[in-house]
């Protein structure tokens, strides 16, 4: 159960890391006393969002009494992997030096689709544990499974300001799945190894909490097969299988209360 509503104060366009002349920036929700920190992470494919979508998200999770961190990060196709996963770690490292009070044990990375791959992404850089919503994660075994099967196909709509509750709740989209995956590499099959998070699982990894529903965008095989390689180096994870096809967000009131309590716990907050 949430709790009930407290003080929230945001900062937003907090510029983190400055690469030429294209400045990074997040927003921070800060409410009046942290006990951890997550590093919220907008979905949109890799290659369009943008912070303010996760806006319900982090409001959310700052009433809970974490320092939120919502990070803008390069796009795909002017930059591709790993150029997010990149931004994102130096988040991170951002708030870790940052003049924030929270208790720097206690940071953890949670996001959606797109969103959901980075924080996984950064669980097996960091060690820290990770909250993935629908995130794809096995790049490489998608795109070898519906080789000659499936033809890319862009978008119709565009999704940069749609709210992420809103995205991709249709169900299985492989022809744009696959667009996605490929846009991410910037078309070079040989990045598509290195970009599959299910390949690199290591004892140091963070535990990682994956929600997926049985029927939506991103298939289940995903998660569970994250799941098998944690398992095979000795990291706890935990896959909810949500019925329906919601996607992200669109299933958070039925998947906020679980992804807190692993949050919770694996961070030894009370």
């Amino acid at each position: 159960m949430l709790t009930s509503k407290k003080n929230t104060e945001v900062t937003r366009d907090i510029v983190y890391k400055q690469i030429g002349d294209e400045a990074l920036r997040l927003d921070v929700y800060e409410p009046d006393e942290s006990r951890g920190a997550v590093v919220l992470i907008h979905g949109g494919g890799w290659f369009q969002g943008d912070k303010a979508k996760d806006e319900h998200l982090a409001s959310l999770l700052a009433n809970e009494s974490f320092l939120v961190l919502v990070p803008n990060y390069r796009l795909a196709p002017k930059d591709v992997f790993p150029a997010a996963r990149t931004d994102v770690i130096d988040a991170m490292e951002w708030a870790l030096k940052s003049p924030y009070q929270f208790d720097r044990t206690k940071l953890t990375f949670w996001g959606s689709s797109a969103g959901g791959n980075l924080s996984v992404e950064a669980a097996l850089l960091t060690g820290r544990p990770s909250v993935s919503w629908s995130g794809p994660l096995d790049l490489q075994g998608f795109i070898e499974e519906t080789d000659g099967k499936v033809t890319a196909r862009a978008p119709s709509a565009d999704f940069g300001k749609t709210a992420s509750a809103g995205v991709d709740q249709g169900g299985p989209d492989d022809s744009f799945l696959r667009w996605v995956i490929l846009r991410d590499v910037g078309g070079d099959r040989t990045l598509l190894k290195a970009a599959t998070t299910v390949l690199r699982a290591v004892k140091t990894s963070g535990p990682v909490y994956m929600v997926n529903s049985l029927a939506e965008f991103i298939p289940i095989h995903d998660a569970l097969t994250m799941q098998k390689a944690l398992a095979d180096v000795g990291v706890e994870s935990t896959v909810h299988l949500l019925p329906g096809s919601a996607h992200g967000e669109g299933y958070l009131d039925e998947a906020i209360s679980g992804s807190l309590e692993f949050v919770q716990r694996v961070l030894d907050i009370r």
